[in-house]
Parts: C-alpha cells; sequence; structure tokens
C-alpha cells in the first residue's frame, strides 16, 4: 500500500512539474542595441580580413579561389579590400571581397572574368 502511495504521489508531482514548465515563458536572450564593438574594430589585421575572404569566397566559388593565391590586402577608409592573383598565363578573373573593419560587414563580394 505504501508503494503505491508513494508512485501515485511521484506521478502527481511530475505532473505538476510538467504542467509548470508547460505554460511558462521561455528564457529569452537579451539584445543589445549596438553590440560590443572592440576598439581596434573585429577585423583588426590582415590575417583575420583573409580568414573572412576566404570563408565567403569557398561556399560562393569553390576551392578554386585557393588558386588565386597570394591574395592582396588592403586597408583603406576602414575597409579592407581582398583580392585575388591571376597567374601569368591564366585566362579569367579574380575574387574581390570589402570588408568593414569596425564591424565585419561585407560590402562587396565578386568575381572578375
Amino acid at each position: 500500500m505504501k508503494t503505491l502511495k508513494r508512485a501515485i504521489v511521484t506521478t502527481s508531482l511530475s505532473a505538476l512539474i510538467f504542467l509548470a514548465f508547460s505554460f511558462a515563458e521561455p528564457i529569452k536572450p537579451k539584445v543589445v542595441q549596438g553590440g560590443y564593438i572592440p576598439g581596434n574594430g573585429c577585423v583588426p589585421d590582415k590575417e583575420t580580413a583573409l580568414k573572412i575572404a576566404e570563408a565567403i569566397w569557398l561556399p560562393i566559388y569553390g576551392k578554386s579561389v585557393l588558386n588565386e593565391k597570394p591574395y592582396t590586402v588592403d586597408l583603406e577608409n576602414g575597409i579592407w579590400s581582398v583580392t585575388g592573383t591571376l597567374k601569368e598565363g591564366y585566362d579569367g578573373g579574380v575574387a574581390h571581397i570589402q570588408i568593414q573593419k569596425i564591424d565585419c560587414k561585407i560590402t562587396e563580394v565578386f568575381h572578375t572574368k
């Protein structure tokens, strides 16, 4: 008899806990306007700009974009420009991307012909 009462109490408590959490408001992450920007920007150096460029180019253009190394990387007016190099004797174009240093926003992506 004690076992039956214990089972009924345990089942009842489990059901109450389940119901309490079923109707509870889900926890939502707090959104902060503007977020945090590091002092030297989200893209502080050439190496970071190169990694971002490859991460964007590979799904778009495939592994052939790796044949355009070495890439040229320039910073002008807070925008990194990364461009592939066309090897001598090859026809075609190169990948190009522009990335804002401050917030990593991609402002331009294309491949010349």
